[in-house]
């Protein structure tokens, strides 16, 4: 098949390796508003260039991968359902939550099938967590623990622009929460702090974050974030039930340091970077992608999905403003 790919930055001249790597894709057409990227990836990849979005999706893809910036996802989504064409959109949806449904109600009933770009629902690890719940292995839950940490934080042109950790970072942690027990959130509590750089203060948010997540079935769970971790990109879960107890990302990349005598684990070289720590998942979910293209299978993240994950973050973000708790209903309705 022809995929079409917008937007080629750093993420999206990883996809654009990831896509030339695939079987099912035998070419692609590719635009980006800065020219040099455009054809830096063609000479790499062998792609077609295409000087505008329009041009790409007249060029006869089959599907097309959006990884623009954030202001255009909602105009590139609506060009390609126009046009017929299914979309992989990096997330989130639009940059604000009215603009999000906006898009859910231009494209519902459209009959082309839209992914958004949540990668963790195709890490192995993950995918083995939500076996095991849906199995009953672990029982009724009652515990999750969720991690996020990275490296280093963002530039501050970022973050001034990401609209919180919790909109940019811990979303993946609260769309993997639903994901894999099955479950919806409805009330939170978040707090947070700034312990390094100042521009994220001078933004308006937090470099770490701690929320608890009350589940429609009295479940909690524990969302760590941090933009400082010396030590690499951890990204972990754990999940207690009443039968039995499992982890996600407890191998030995695992970026941290035992000091218990004689106990060598974690051994390996830590995970550094998302693209390091998540490179099969990204794979397997471009995969997954063509074969939703070739109507094998519907959306395994769709556009709703996407926004239950949102109204997290919102309420988050409300939350620590407020310092109390808040329900998902609130910001729903606000």
């Amino acid at each position: 098949m022809r995929i079409g790919i917008l937007g080629l930055g750093r993420i999206g001249a990883f996809h654009a390796e990831t896509l030339a790597g695939l079987d099912a894709v035998d070419s692609l057409v590719v635009s980006d508003p800065y020219a040099a990227a455009a054809t830096a990836a063609a000479e790499r990849f062998g792609a077609q260039v295409a000087d505008s979005p329009e041009a790409v999706l007249a060029a006869g893809v089959d599907g097309v991968v959006v990884a623009a910036a954030t202001d255009a996802h909602p105009a590139l989504i609506l060009a390609a359902v126009k046009a017929g064409i299914p979309v992989f959109c990096e997330k989130p949806v639009a940059r604000t939550m009215a603009e999000g449904l906006d898009v859910l109600d231009a494209v519902n009933g459209s009959g082309v099938e839209i992914q958004i770009g949540y990668n963790r629902r195709f890490d192995a690890g993950f995918v083995a967590a939500r076996d095991a719940v849906r199995s009953d292995e672990l029982g009724p839950l009652h515990t999750v623990r969720s991690t996020t940490l990275d490296p280093a934080p963002p530039p501050p042109a970022y973050v001034a622009a990401s609209g919180g950790i919790f909109r940019d970072c811990a979303v993946h942690d609260f769309d993997i929460i639903r994901w894999v027990t099955g479950r919806e959130v409805t009330e939170v509590y978040a707090t947070g702090s700034n312990r390094g750089a100042a521009y994220i203060a001078e933004a308006g948010d937090a470099d770490t974050t701690s929320a608890i997540l009350t589940l429609d079935d009295g479940t909690l769970a524990v969302v760590s974030n941090s933009r400082h971790n010396a030590r690499g990109y951890d990204v972990r879960m754990e999940l207690h039930g009443f039968k039995d107890s499992v982890a996600v990302g407890l191998e030995d990349r695992l970026p941290l340091r035992s000091v218990e005598p004689g106990v060598t684990f974690p051994a390996g070289t830590p995970h550094d970077f998302f693209m390091d720590r998540f490179a099969a998942a990204y794979r397997a979910e471009l995969a997954a992608f063509t074969e939703v293209v070739a109507g094998r299978r519907p959306s395994p993240c769709t556009v709703s999905d996407a926004l239950e994950a949102g109204w997290i973050a919102e309420a988050c973000t409300l939350s620590l403003s407020e310092h109390r708790p808040v329900t998902i209903e609130e910001v729903r309705r606000a």
